[in-house]
């Protein structure tokens, strides 16, 4: 169970250290860090409250903070252990409130008010109508190192979110047949996320096919949806499970029908690539180098311009997180972070190979989340 109340600390230290008056964090990532109140699976078009663009948490470097949210939420979270909960009103003025607020916080009318940068334009137009001599600052430098360090619960809670996407793809493999379509493949894995235990997909269950007759294709595109995947044909999958609010990041090639020489050579070639990248995941690295391990794997074998990407990205409870393990990202590597490692080879028109998995930075490499199916299935 997370210590909420040592995260509160946390904030409001960094907070003095950085001369923000007030920081205020909508219903986000960084609002489930602090506070335990879950975000929504989320919709295509917004669904609003009235008022929502002040719902919320509002906090000073010193007292309880101040939660302003919907009353349908406010049902589940009234008691939120060292916050001044209150409800957003279905009827009356919303700025009246924000203005009782401020006040109650006492934030004077020149504050430093640091935004998450995730706020709503709607959020930061209130404010400054209140606070016109304020200066709004990116809440960033406040929570963002806080997260980067994932803690021995955080990383526990991320193995088990790893735990249900293997497992997931250990049901959706013997499902898989010649003919089948995309959308065949999409419903069956976010079933199986469901089914074994994730809240949601951490985003968009995407498949990336190449063959002969199916032309490289980015995520699920309407028109090749129906498709029927005929042999022969290379199926890469890209997909993760969401547990207690953290995210997971997964993927594996398979292939429809007999692989030919140059792709079972290109696997290998993938399956080294990480091995490498995750072995430069050691403290005191650079982002930058290990990127560059993974990818000179890549290159020295002929193959370098097909590795069109960098080799990962930052995850925790948002799919995609700062640091970025690729060329122009110098961030020393400190235990603790996790990053995705992904490395892939794409032939437009011939052939598509990647793999991808969770790895958390060690004393003297990293550590995969998940390990299994490290050999390529192929689907018969």
């Amino acid at each position: 169970m997370p210590d909420y109340a040592h995260r509160l600390a946390r904030v409001q230290e960094r907070m003095a250290a950085t001369g923000a008056d007030l920081l205020f964090l909508p219903r986000s990532a960084n609002l489930h860090y602090l506070t335990g109140i879950p975000r929504e699976e989320p919709n295509f078009g917004n669904t609003m409250y009235p008022g929502e663009w002040l719902s919320g948490a509002w906090i000073t470097p010193q007292g309880a903070p101040i939660l302003t949210i919907p009353r349908m939420l406010a049902a589940f979270h009234l008691e939120i252990a060292g916050y001044d909960v209150r409800v957003l009103p279905d009827a009356g003025d919303p700025a009246a409130l924000a203005a009782e607020v401020l006040a109650a916080l006492g934030v004077p009318a020149a504050a430093t008010v640091a935004l998450d940068d995730r706020a709503w334009a709607e959020t930061l137009l209130g404010i400054q109508a209140l606070r016109p001599a304020a200066r709004l600052v990116s809440a960033a430098p406040i929570m963002r190192p806080l997260r980067l360090i994932k803690d021995a619960d955080e990383l526990a809670t991320m193995r088990q979110a790893g735990a249900i996407t293997e497992a997931a793809f250990a049901d959706v493999l013997p499902k898989l047949r010649h003919g089948m379509t995309t959308l065949d493949l999409i419903s069956e894995v976010n079933y199986q996320l469901k089914r074994h235990g994730s809240a949601a997909p951490s985003f968009v269950t995407s498949f990336y096919n190449m063959g002969p007759t199916h032309p490289f294709d980015f995520h699920n595109r309407d028109e090749t949806l129906l498709l029927p995947l005929d042999a022969p044909v290379a199926i890469s999958f890209d997909f993760g499970a969401v547990y207690d609010g953290y995210c997971y990041d997964f993927g594996r090639s398979v292939f429809f029908g007999e692989p030919g020489a140059e792709y079972r050579r290109v696997h290998a070639l993938i399956m080294a690539s990480q091995a490498a990248g995750i072995a430069a995941l050691r403290a005191g690295n650079s982002c930058a180098q290990a990127d560059a391990a993974a990818r000179t794997v890549i290159a020295e074998a002929g193959y370098g311009e097909a590795f069109r990407h960098r080799l990962g990205h930052g995850i925790g409870m948002d799919v995609h997180e700062p640091p970025f393990l690729t060329a122009s990202d110098h961030t020393a590597l400190r235990t603790g972070m996790c990053f995705t490692v992904e490395p892939s080879i794409t032939l437009p028109g011939q052939l598509s190979c990647r793999v991808e998995d969770v790895v958390v930075v060690g004393e003297s490499a990293g550590e995969p989340l998940t390990r299994g199916f490290q050999e390529l299935y192929v689907v018969e």
